[in-house]
């Protein structure tokens, strides 16, 4: 263990030291600790000459996660070995000279101590001919396990069963043999009778036969029978699949399930196969391209070039109208209302500052009357929330302010029956505050959830039907009841019914939706992953993809799919009738079907039915697309770009036009290339016999 660490550490660090001409250079570089000892940072600046100075003000961070700080170190640079692992610890120098700040991060390794006991599990009975997987855990005294360990195991008998390094069995012939696998001093070890192969016959079938399309989630049954023709009860076959892709250029993929589930991402032709020991069956299934994909066009823009545009919320007024909010990042705390009532025609029609220098989240009540907004950076840190009067948009007025446990910030709201959910999202620990919005004039806190656990972190919270989907970063999502009834909670009394964790750690947003077409229960989550960092004045690359989560048990959440564009991240999201609606960062406004049972890699499969790009030439940043979120509202797509402001989109219920592909976009760039003044004379020069 401690060897690995030293190796990671190495090549990390190689990595950084040579990215910039002025580096950070500190005591933390390949720092190896054991459970409970603390040590105290201490760093300086150094210059390729080997030259040193001190830093005026440095801080440290445990990047835990995107976005996301742990509680390792604290900002002193005081580290404390709590639990095992390797921890990314930032060290920042701020306020340098021109503004500028110069950041490095150094790998610290703690130790897991010697495990106290391992554990495998393993069926203790196996078919002669078959395959099983060992799957072992080390436990520790603190109660954690792990898993990605270098076990060893061994058969007692290995000419009846096979086990290699990675805990696969084989059963090879009728008999016994004990396995064992033993790791840090400590072993396990359990007895497996090898049973004579019953089956001699498998009926495969799906309840798709013949043609589907890419996406589609077939179901495959298999009888599996004896030599009497009798069906056997209680043993499950290996699922498998073959394929060609239709386009030789390439891979045939797709993704099976070992409870017979298939779905195909290339238009191909497939095999699939079930099989028991030395015993096979198989089917043929042909996919062909699903073939969405429809005409997006741009209806009207509303123009936010000098300042970048944060969220924004679209509504129907009390007069019939309808309208939009928006507000503004790294600026000067102004939010934005629009008539959207002619989203061909967008007209600003009032604004309201406040005291912030990010207006990050902005939503309306569901009657039209009232608008909260956040408050993040306020000249005297006085931040919360503010409430508006927004029966007549083009003339708002602020209502009151609520400050109360949120001055250091709150990053996203949301509105829910009189209550609104805000969130201290920069606290420690970090939760939502609930404030009862029945008298706007006079709000007042009722209630809070928070995750207790050290590090946790909250970016946004979502309400549908009594239940908050909070995004808790590395602890994933939380469904809360606040007011369900399904677990007794409410606002005053916000009681936790099911989370969802992943790797990533990086959860952003999370957005429910009950299925139509199946009846089945998702909640998608969103990775928000800068890889390169944040700079809010140029291009940014971005990255992560959209979790779906089957939530239709509460108990037992199953990640079935994702949707993912290369080389692009996600923001926010809408669902309206098996659509999604996706603001997509740098890959702007993606519209996807994810009707039907969804399983695998939903962009694959060519579940994408239109993508639009907002960058302007006059943008903050011009001609670059920055897309916070997508909103559908009344058979139209309301965004808000960071660099362009808001717009309106309408999807046409037509095939997507491809006659311009490969054509020059404009007579005047026909003109530039070749010399024809248009389409028409291009054609005549090119039937013209040549100039002698």
């Amino acid at each position: 263990m401690k060897k690995l660490i030293l190796i990671i550490i190495a090549i990390f660090s190689l990595q950084l030291n040579h990215s910039q001409n002025l580096s950070i250079e500190s005591n933390l570089d390949g720092l190896i600790l054991n459970i409970g000892d603390t040590f105290q940072a201490e760093s300086y600046i150094s210059d390729l000459d080997g030259n040193k100075t001190t830093c005026e003000r440095l801080i440290y961070y445990q990047k835990d996660g995107a976005f996301n700080v742990g509680a390792a170190i604290d900002p002193t640079g005081l580290f404390v070995a709590s639990e095992p692992g390797i921890f990314e610890i930032v060290a920042v120098c701020v306020g340098m000279e021109g503004g500028k700040r110069l950041s490095q991060t150094f790998l610290v390794g703690v130790k897991f101590p010697k495990a106290s006991s391992i554990d495998f599990n393993v069926n203790g009975e196996l078919y002669v001919g078959n395959f099983a997987e060992v799957n072992s855990v080390a436990k520790y005294a603190d109660g954690k396990e792990k898993s990605d360990l270098n076990f060893k195991y061994e058969s007692s008998d290995p000419a009846i069963i096979k086990v290699d390094d990675l805990g696969n069995l084989k059963a090879i012939k009728k008999g016994s043999s004990v396995i064992s696998a033993s790791f840090d001093g400590q072993s396990v070890s359990k007895k497996i009778n090898v049973l004579n192969n019953p089956v001699v016959s498998i009926d495969l079938s799906s309840d798709s036969e013949g043609v589907i399309k890419t996406g589609d989630v077939i179901n495959l049954s298999a009888q599996l029978k004896d030599k009497k023709g009798n069906i056997l009860i209680g043993i499950e076959p290996k699922f498998s699949f073959s394929g060609v892709s239709t386009n030789k250029s390439t891979t045939a993929s797709g993704l099976i399930s070992g409870k017979g589930k298939f779905v195909a991402d290339i238009a191909g032709e497939y095999v699939i196969n079930a099989s028991f020991g030395n015993t096979n069956s198989s089917i043929k299934v042909k996919a062909v391209n699903r073939d969405i994909q429809k005409e997006i066009v741009k209806l009207g823009l509303g123009e936010v070039f000098d300042r970048r545009t944060s969220d924004a919320w679209f509504f129907e007024g009390t007069d019939g109208k309808d309208y939009g909010v928006s507000g503004t990042w790294g600026s000067d705390g102004t939010a934005y209302f629009w008539d959207v009532t002619d989203p061909t025609d967008i007209k600003k029609i009032d604004s309201i500052q406040v005291d912030a220098r990010i207006v990050n989240d902005v939503k309306v009540s569901k009657d039209g009357k009232l608008c909260v907004i956040s408050r993040e950076a306020s000249s005297k840190r006085k931040n919360g929330i503010i409430l508006i009067d927004v029966t007549d948009p083009s003339n708002a007025e602020i209502i009151s302010e609520y400050t109360t446990n949120l001055t250091g910030g709150v990053h996203n709201i949301f509105i829910y029956e009189n209550h609104v959910y805000a969130l201290n999202a920069f606290a420690n620990p970090a939760k939502y505050y609930v404030i009862n919005i029945e008298d706007p004039k006079n709000p007042k806190e009722v209630g809070f959830f928070e995750v207790d656990e050290p590090g946790s972190a909250i970016h946004d919270v979502w309400i549908e039907d009594g239940i908050a989907y909070s995004s808790n970063w590395k602890q994933g999502v939380y469904l809360v009841d606040v007011g369900n009834g399904i677990a007794g909670g409410s606002p005053s009394n916000p009681v936790e019914i099911g989370n969802y964790r992943y790797d990533s750690g990086g959860n952003h947003a999370a957005f429910p939706f009950k299925s139509k077409s199946t009846g089945k229960f998702y909640v998608i989550m969103g990775d928000e992953i800068f890889p390169e960092g944040v700079d809010g004045n140029t291009f940014n690359e971005t990255a992560g993809y959209l979790h779906f989560i089957d939530f239709t048990d509460l108990k037992n959440p199953v990640e079935v799919a994702r949707y993912e564009v290369p080389g692009h991240g996600s923001h926010n999201y809408w669902v309206e009738d098996d659509v999604l609606y996706i603001g997509m960062y740098t890959a702007g406004v993606r519209v996807v079907d994810i009707s039907g049972d969804l399983m695998g890699d939903l962009y694959k499969q060519g579940r994408e039915i239109a993508k639009y790009g907002t960058g302007h030439p006059d943008g903050y940043v011009p001609n670059s697309t920055m897309l916070w979120g997508a909103q559908y509202f009344k058979g139209n797509i309301f965004y808000s770009d960071f660099y362009t402001g808001i717009g309106a989109l309408k999807l046409l219920d037509k095939k997507k036009d491809n006659s311009n592909t490969n054509q020059f976009a404009s007579d005047q760039t026909l003109k530039e290339a070749l010399g024809a003044e248009d389409l028409l004379d291009f054609f005549q020069i090119l039937a013209s016999p040549p100039i002698e």
